[in-house]
């Protein structure tokens, strides 16, 4: 596959990403590790059916330590920053976490040996700021939610980690990353088993679970593992700062939210960040 479509791919997987916020407010009240189990568990099944129509499951025989950077990083991900939104304010801990992206960028010099032109570094500044103007009205820093801010801040290092060190694992095949999913969805079921226990789920709540398990929290992994091992992970970082703006957009056509200069704002300049960084 060619570098180009590669990033194509890692930029549908953005574009599914943004609709998961409106995906949960649909499975609103469903515990989040509870959610994170039964949609991973959808994603896992799916794959794996996928992998034996194929006659691929011997892709799932990797070595420990590919499936120590899967696992860890989308169950680590998720248990991080959930535990950031249970522990801190919720606009604190999403802006925290939202500095994956420009790590992402940055990561790609610093282990990758990418070089980053100006170009680079002035769209990740835009997208940033663009980030900042949607996510920074209204969040509050209080001091003793500090923990919270640390696992905010420890999701988007480990996000940003998963998705760069994958290009040191191109001998993977995107398909382990069904065996990834299970693998998640049982951890976070264990986990919130040993949290309470589970709640009944809505017909609307399995229907917006099972949407999240085919595309957001599916499709979407499966397709970011394409673009960070085969395409340009520089201009992916910068492209992924548009997920909470795509998905503000998608929270008011579906009448969660209301548009204002704020998103007006924060579009132009992710916009212009993704134009820059695809010029370097």
């Amino acid at each position: 596959m060619r570098a180009r479509s590669a990033t194509l791919c890692g930029c549908a997987a953005i574009l599914l990403w943004a609709s998961l916020a409106l995906l949960s407010r649909a499975a609103e009240g469903v515990p989040a590790l509870q959610l994170t189990a039964v949609s991973f568990g959808v994603s896992g099944v799916l794959g794996l059916a996928w992998l034996a129509w194929r006659g691929a499951l011997r892709e799932l025989r990797q070595p420990g330590l590919a499936w120590v950077h899967g696992v860890g990083g989308l169950f680590g991900y998720h248990a991080c920053y959930f535990a950031g939104l249970a522990l801190a304010p919720a606009a604190a801990a999403n802006l925290i976490n939202y500095l994956w992206p420009l790590l992402i960028v940055l990561l790609s010099g610093a282990l990758l040996g990418m070089r980053l032109g100006w170009r680079h570094w002035a769209g990740a500044a835009l997208g940033l700021a663009g980030c900042g103007a949607l996510l920074a009205s209204g969040a509050a820093f209080p001091a003793g939610a500090w923990r919270g801010y640390a696992f905010a801040g420890g999701a988007a290092v480990i996000w940003a980690l998963y998705s760069v060190l994958s290009r040191r694992l191109t001998g993977v095949p995107t398909g382990a990353v069904a065996g990834f999913c299970a693998a998640t969805a049982v951890l976070a079921g264990l986990a919130q088993a040993a949290a309470g226990g589970f709640v009944a789920m809505s017909p609307g709540a399995w229907t917006a679970a099972v949407a999240m398990g085919v595309g957001p929290v599916g499709a979407a992994f499966a397709l970011w593992d394409v673009g960070m091992k085969r395409g340009d992970p520089r201009l992916l970082g910068t492209l992924a700062f548009a997920t909470p703006v795509l998905s503000t957009l998608l929270l008011a056509a579906g009448g969660e939210a209301v548009l204002d200069a704020r998103t007006a704002v924060a579009a132009g300049l992710v916009a212009a960040g993704g134009v820059l960084a695809a010029r370097g």
